[in-house]
């Protein structure tokens, strides 16, 4: 391997860790969060104040001019609707969901797991009338039509009109419709009222082990209305806000492997107000979000406005078969695209090569660390034809260095250096050896090494699957912790971190122990070396909070290119090697279509003898 390869590997070093640094969400500032969240509390007190006060001052004003006197008063109830996959609880005040659990998934506990309950979301729905304004959290709503599977919210008036959120959930599935339908309410409403507004805000709770990885994968995700990609709004210590210029067709407040999503048929307005911010560790919530928008809504009653509420998993499969069977006619819903498969190139190896690979492996019903260990080989395999080319171009290298050492010798000051160059490129160029054929097999693989680093994280099928001392696979295996928190640390030593660690550093000394440098190059490689040798303990800093999963993956990985180096290295001789681009050479010698002047190379050669030229003048 020659200084243009080492480089190239120092440059996809740099990249991975710039990736590793722009995944990883800074931790939160205690004194802002605290800060924060008791101004937050400080104004949910003052809401709520204001709240009990108006609806004691409209109560006391019962006459003609109040129509919905009739909702401000009554008892708080739930209705649950469920089918064997979820079961979703339809308050009675407000009418909106007030809790859903997941039947099929467990807690940290071993509990089901639950999204969310009635503390820890709000929902309304908001709509302008002529003399009062309809502000569904505050308002009492009778649940008729019930069945296993669905309700209707009634929101009754003076005058007898109603308005009615009918909910239904879908069979064997995670989806529940809710239409929204005004029934007599013409003279309610002003004939010009096309719109309605939504505000919903939810706490969203820590489901999984490790806090920080978690809290990582914790987004607030959406998708714009005729477009495929979907978007997310990026959340540190600082609360973040942003108001959107385009429709969007859904709203998504995700966990690291659950979601809420609320979808709408004709799509939210492009007015939509996004916010969200980070909790501290120790509150038991990840992020809280918000979204403000609006709809429509036709006053008469003749159509109905239609929304979904995805609550459910982030499961690929799952997410992606709700998204077809449930989409509008005209749309793409892509519910898919709320799970993050990396940057365009990254996430379209995911789809067509590492989640096809997955589904097959996992469907044999092994252990999961056997599924990750048949998927590593598997892609070794596929990648293996550019790791051989990646080697067999620096054995050339090597092979060529007593030419390129007898034109050190020759031209050993430093003025010389342009006509040194022009030699070396000269025998490159003679014996068809290119020094970037070593780099650019590397990076044909970046894109495979680094879907793994997007997919094994938002797996959910790894999700509380153990394997070896790890108790899951999506969490940091922690067999080696203590109590007091070690700077760059922490509390626990991950120990497939630790040997991706080693092993890495091992792979180094063999690549390093195969190089074989021209003299006066020794100094300019120093660096290089140094940030080769730095690379793995920057990734132990980086790694150590990341799943064991992925630094499984990446420890077998790092054991394998080892082993086929070392496989490589004794399976090649470099003395036959030598005689083949001898023959070669006389071949193309003696062969006008494959003469040196075709050659990449020998262009290279031209353009330098062309700038020496240049420079004379």
């Amino acid at each position: 391997m020659d200084k243009r390869s080492y480089f190239g590997m120092l440059l996809i070093g740099l990249v991975l860790i710039m990736m590793f640094y722009w995944t990883s969400q800074p931790k939160a500032d205690k004194a802002k969060q605290q800060k924060y969240e008791q101004q937050q509390t400080a104004a949910r007190e003052a809401a709520d104040q204001a709240a009990e006060q108006e609806t004691v001052l409209t109560v006391t004003a019962n006459d003609s001019l109040m129509p919905l006197f009739p909702a401000m008063n009554g008892q708080e109830q739930s209705v649950v609707i469920a089918n064997s996959l979820v079961k979703v609880s339809i308050s009675t005040k407000g009418g909106a969901p007030a809790s859903a659990e997941l039947l099929e998934y467990r807690n940290q506990q071993g509990s089901n797991v639950i999204l969310f309950d009635k503390s820890e979301i709000s929902m309304n729905f908001k709509l302008d009338g002529k003399t009062q304004n309809i502000s569904t959290s505050s308002l009492f709503f009778e649940p008729v039509n019930v069945s296993g599977n669905s309700v209707t919210m009634r929101l009754n008036t003076l005058d007898g009109g109603h308005l009615d959120y009918c909910y239904t959930l879908a069979p064997e599935s995670y989806m529940v419709d809710l239409k929204i339908q005004a029934h007599g309410m013409q003279n309610f409403f002003p004939s010009d009222l096309d719109r309605m507004s939504v505000d919903w805000i939810q706490n969203l709770r820590q489901q999984e082990k490790g806090f920080e990885f978690e809290q990582r994968y914790t987004t607030l995700t959406y998708k714009m209305s005729d477009k495929a990609k979907s978007k997310y709004l990026t959340v540190t210590s600082t609360p973040r806000s942003q108001t959107l210029d385009e429709p969007v067709d859904w709203i998504a407040f995700k966990n690291q492997f659950f979601s809420t999503i609320m979808i709408a048929d004709q799509s939210f307005d492009a007015d939509a107000k996004l916010s969200a911010s980070a909790y501290a560790k120790g509150k038991g919530y990840m992020k809280k979000m918000m979204a403000k928008t609006h709809l429509q809504f036709d006053p008469d009653g003749k159509e109905a406005t239609s929304i979904q509420f995805y609550f459910g998993p982030n499961d690929y499969k799952v997410l992606k078969a709700t998204g077809r069977k449930f989409s509008p006619e005209g749309k793409k819903l892509r519910l898919h695209r709320v799970i993050d498969l990396g940057w365009p190139i990254v996430r379209e190896v995911n789809r067509y090569i590492i989640i096809p690979l997955f589904n097959l492996l996992s469907g044999w019903g092994i252990n999961m660390g056997i599924v990750l260990l048949l998927l590593t080989i598997i892609i070794k395999i596929i990648v293996y034809p550019f790791t051989y080319k990646s080697y067999v171009s620096s054995a050339k290298m090597r092979a060529l260095k007593p030419y390129v050492d007898e034109i050190n010798q020759k031209y050993p000051k430093p003025e010389d250096a342009m006509k040194k160059q022009q030699e070396t490129m000269a025998v490159y160029s003679k014996y068809g050896v290119s020094p970037m054929g070593g780099c650019i097999p590397s990076l044909i693989q970046m894109p495979v090494w680094m879907a793994l680093f997007f997919f094994v994280p938002n797996a959910i099928e790894l999700r509380q699957q153990s394997f070896l001392w790890a108790t899951d696979l999506t969490a940091f295996d922690d067999i080696l912790s203590w109590n007091a928190k070690i700077p760059m640390i922490g509390t626990h030593l991950s120990i497939f971190c630790v040997l991706f660690c080693v092993t890495n550093l091992l792979n180094t000394f063999f690549t390093m122990k195969q190089q074989n440098m021209a003299p006066g190059q020794e100094e300019s490689m120093k660096m290089m070396r140094w940030m080769m040798y730095l690379m793995p303990l920057i990734f132990f800093f980086t790694l150590n909070n990341y799943s064991s999963g992925l630094n499984y993956y990446y420890f077998i990985s790092a054991l394998s290119s080892v082993l086929i180096m070392v496989y490589l290295r004794r399976t090649t001789d470099e003395k036959k090697l030598l005689a083949q681009l001898e023959a070669r050479y006389e071949a193309r010698k003696n062969d006008p279509k494959k003469s040196r002047s075709n050659s990449m190379m020998a262009r290279l050669e031209a353009l330098q003898k062309e700038q020496e030229r240049l420079q004379n003048r």
